[in-house]
């Protein structure tokens, strides 16, 4: 679908510029007007520019912890120029009692459709938004367990519950990994790993799928809490793992066809043209060749155990 995101909150400070950086990441087109102080004519003007080259417009409107007459009149002008399909509103999963009141007010002032639940990854369960959403009638859509896209998730009552209780969720773990894979050819890289064959382009694609499922602790989180090594590792070993496989990209970007499918090749002076064209030092490079032999290593063990292999194929159908 073609969507475009529209500024229409001109009373925070850094609504625009934060709107403007999302829409940037999400390469996806944007419009505002930071001089401007009417909201009704910004989202008329944006919605002129849009209506015809757009499937989905979202209109990013002002907020408060408090309904004044002012924002209600100004939100009642922008739903009347737009006549949106859906009106959602944004709550912190950390409002707790006040969570109520506010989807109450913001229900009778423009009958809200959905909420959507921001900041889970923090300490909050939000269980004060649950029960707001339940005195609008209106349905929690979707979740933020993060401050990027890949965090934003639908929401799906049995795994948040799951979750909150601590048994992980699997399914969305697996939806995850389904949508990292699309658009690569994942059942022929298996058979390459199966074979015995292990090239650094394919521990590339491995990484790349893994950054696709969002952070090591987003995937850890769905994890069940009995799934083996979780609550060992910690917090800051989860950061420095992450920080180490993005090197490793960067590392991997500087090499050339040859040096992906052949490591061994990859000797000292190889070592330092590598180093400087990924703004590293020669360990980092060298410790990336280790990883990639111990990984290598890993991989033959595992394909020479005929019966796991036949399983394994087995279960990855990849949608045949």
């Amino acid at each position: 679908m073609r969507p475009v995101l529209i500024a229409g909150d001109i009373h925070r400070p850094a609504a625009y510029e934060q709107l403007k950086q999302i829409a940037d990441q999400v390469k996806v087109p944007f419009y505002g007007d930071k001089s401007s102080k009417d909201a009704v004519k910004v989202v008329r003007d944006g919605l002129d520019k849009f209506k015809r080259s757009s499937d989905v417009i979202i209109v990013d409107t002002s907020g408060r912890h408090k309904l004044e007459d002012d924002l209600i009149n100004e939100m009642k002008g922008i739903f009347k120029a737009t006549k949106p399909d859906e009106k959602l509103l944004v709550m912190d999963a950390a409002i707790g009692q006040e969570a109520g009141p506010q989807a109450k007010a913001f229900n009778e002032a423009v009958n809200i459709t959905g909420i959507v639940l921001t900041k889970l990854d923090g300490t909050a369960k939000g269980g004060g938004a649950l029960s707001a959403a339940s005195e609008v009638g209106a349905p929690i859509v979707f979740i933020g367990t993060g401050e990027h896209s890949s965090d934003f998730e639908k929401f799906e009552p049995a795994g948040f519950i799951s979750r909150l209780l601590g048994m992980g969720d699997i399914k969305s773990l697996l939806e995850k990994a389904e949508e990292s894979l699309k658009g690569k050819d994942a059942e022929k890289t298996a058979r390459r790993i199966m074979s015995g064959k292990f090239t650094l382009h394919d521990m590339y694609e491995q990484m790349d799928m893994l950054k696709g499922m969002g952070s090591l602790k987003k995937v850890a989180e769905m994890l069940p809490g009995g799934f083996p090594g979780k609550g060992k590792v910690k917090q800051e070993d989860m950061d420095s793992t992450e920080n180490k496989l993005q090197k490793f990209r960067i590392i991997m970007d500087s090499m050339t066809d040859d040096e992906m499918n052949d490591p061994s090749i990859v000797r000292a002076s190889r070592i330092k043209r590598i180093a400087r064209g990924a703004g590293v030092e020669n360990r980092n490079v060298k410790e990336l060749l280790k990883y990639y032999n111990m990984t290598k290593k890993m991989m033959k063990g595992f394909s020479g155990n005929r019966k796991m292999r036949k399983n394994l194929m087995k279960q990855l159908q990849f949608g045949k």
